[in-house]
């Protein structure tokens, strides 16, 4: 069972999430406020996090790297972050940040389901 940190404050993003990954292979857990998301995952032991592109006043990417930082040492990545974009064009900006995957809004459960599986399925370490 995964636990995954749900990084949004968007209504309709989180439903959509929940909606994608409601299973018995997950544990979702809601998070509204981004500057607090990273010690949210390092206490609450994620797998793995989904982060929308734009939280409160907080861009996605920031809450990324923030992730990664808190979570990642010398043998491993750390926590696999997948962001929510609003356009494909800004895959290359998460890439950068340092997220494991991405989707475009509007997303198809599989789609969701799929990256996720996949991260989780990732090697830590490069």
């Amino acid at each position: 069972m995964a636990k995954i940190l749900v990084v949004t404050d968007e209504p309709w993003v989180r439903n959509d999430v929940h909606s994608a990954l409601t299973s018995p292979e997950h544990v979702l857990i809601d998070h509204d406020d981004p500057t607090s998301a990273a010690d949210a995952a390092t206490s609450e032991e994620v797998d793995a996090v989904v982060v929308d592109l734009q939280v409160a006043a907080m861009g996605g990417m920031a809450v990324t790297r923030a992730v990664r930082d808190a979570t990642s040492s010398d043998a491993d990545r750390g926590v696999p972050v997948v962001v929510l974009l609003d356009r494909r064009v800004d895959a290359f900006l998460a890439k950068r940040a340092g997220a494991a995957g991405w989707v475009t809004k509007p997303f198809s459960s599989h789609q969701l389901d799929s990256v996720i599986d996949m991260v989780l399925a990732a090697p830590e370490a490069e």
